[in-house]
């Protein structure tokens, strides 16, 4: 298979690294929910030498993101493990092995309604206080699309079957433990949310 690859990845990798080099300072072990084609991880890993790096996502996407991964490798960038919202429970290697941070990209919109409660619950229960959750992708505020691009991605997702965009106040609602210390508006109309566990 050829190898995968993601613009809006190579677009929005550094504005988004520039956050988490403030926000993932103390961080030692960073799990990334839904790699997609493995940029990020790569990419980041490189730039967050301080820190390990593990990968996950559907088993379907392991080939693609496994191509990243060989191509760009660091030490501290892990192979992706499976991870399934609402089939897998936390990864068993990262229970033994605690992560003290988590990533996700684009992920929120794509999964089911049902779905983004369980991850919040599994994320929440799963880091230490203090634990940091980093969260990107485009989201709704105050019942208001941020643009009218925004508008046409949420019905061309629901269309296909997705979620769609979340509004943030409704994710602070349905989330128990966690805290919204910061809101940053990051380039093409998206947002990156950071979480503590309290």
């Amino acid at each position: 298979m050829s190898k995968p690859f993601s613009q809006a990845c190579e677009n929005n990798k550094q504005p988004i690294l520039d956050k988490l080099l403030v926000h993932f300072r103390q961080a030692s072990r960073v799990l990334e929910i839904g790699s997609g084609t493995g940029q990020h991880a790569v990419f980041f890993a490189k730039n967050l030498p301080h820190l390990q790096w593990h990968c996950s996502d559907m088993p379907a996407n392991h080939a693609g993101i496994n191509q990243w991964l060989a191509d760009y490798p660091s030490a501290n960038l892990h192979a992706p493990v499976p991870f399934t919202i609402g089939q897998d429970s936390w990864p068993l290697e990262l229970v033994v092995d605690k992560v003290d941070a988590v990533f996700s990209a684009n992920t929120t919109h794509i999964m089911q309604r049902s779905e983004v409660p369980i991850m919040f619950d599994l994320i929440q229960k799963n880091l230490p206080e203090g634990g940091i959750f980093c969260q990107y992708g485009p989201f709704n505020v105050n019942g208001d699309y941020t643009s009218d691009s925004n508008r046409d991605f949420n019905q061309y997702l629901i269309s296909q079957g997705c979620g769609g965009l979340w509004d943030i106040a409704d994710l602070q609602v349905l989330v128990s433990g966690l805290d919204l210390l910061h809101q940053y508006a990051l380039p093409a109309n998206n947002k990156l949310l950071i979480w503590q566990k309290c």
